[in-house]
């Protein structure tokens, strides 16, 4: 549950935007809107110290060095599934075929096995998507698992790169981000900033007022003196 995770880390502390969602495996901005509440969900928060996920030293040497990046435990008691289709929720099974079909369009190195781990569906649906004989392909669009919410982007990133590893190409690098983080960081900035101004313009209109109050005030001094 890395966005319920990502939620805890920001409430409860220190760490900057770019460990959390290094940590949990999300965009930074994902992180930004969970720290915004101007996320699609409200996430209740899920304690990774609780889920034996992480220490707090691990943490506590987070918040000391923004350049640390956390290492996860392996909890003793986590229960991992290993045999099986993964699961999906009802409302996101729906989306299942749009991220089939955009995984065949865009790594075409990935096998079918890989695809149905990822995303939880079968071989026969991916077959059909791809040679276009599936039931529903005239509704089909190729859309990113990540964005549908069926995998997360380190999954993803880790499929294509074992993909290409062992079809010997070079994993390629993802970037379609750079764009939004660098418009993150400069609306960041100009809001630091616009804060900077703002301070500054409050006390310059204080200093007049106790300047105003002493002026009108002063008469009355002198003449008690």
């Amino acid at each position: 549950m890395p966005h319920a995770t990502a939620s805890w880390l920001v409430d409860n502390t220190a760490l900057s935007f770019e460990q959390i969602a290094e940590f949990c495996g999300l965009h930074i901005l994902e992180v930004q809107a969970i720290a915004d509440d101007t996320a699609a969900t409200k996430y209740t928060g899920r304690d990774p110290v609780r889920a034996h996920e992480l220490s707090m030293d691990e943490i506590e040497k987070g918040q000391k060095d923004p350049d640390y990046r956390l290492t996860m435990l392996k909890g003793p008691d986590q229960v991992r599934r290993t045999k099986g289709p993964r699961y999906t929720p009802v409302s996101k099974r729906q989306d299942k075929p749009d991220g089939i079909a955009w995984i065949l369009r865009n790594h075409p190195e990935v096998s079918d096995g890989a695809i149905s781990g990822l995303i939880g569906t079968t071989r026969t649906t991916i077959t059909a998507i791809r040679d276009r004989s599936h039931w529903n392909i005239a509704n089909i669009t190729p859309k990113d698992p990540v964005t549908l919410g069926l995998c997360s982007q380190r999954e993803l990133d880790a499929l294509v790169a074992k993909a290409a590893k062992k079809a010997g190409l070079e994993a390629p690098t993802d970037v379609r981000f750079d764009g939004d983080r660098e418009a993150l960081i400069e609306e960041l900035r100009k809001e630091r900033d616009d804060a900077a101004r703002q301070i500054e313009a409050a006390h310059h209109v204080e200093a007049q007022a106790i300047e105003q109050v002493a002026e009108w005030i002063d008469p009355f001094r002198k003449k008690n003196d």
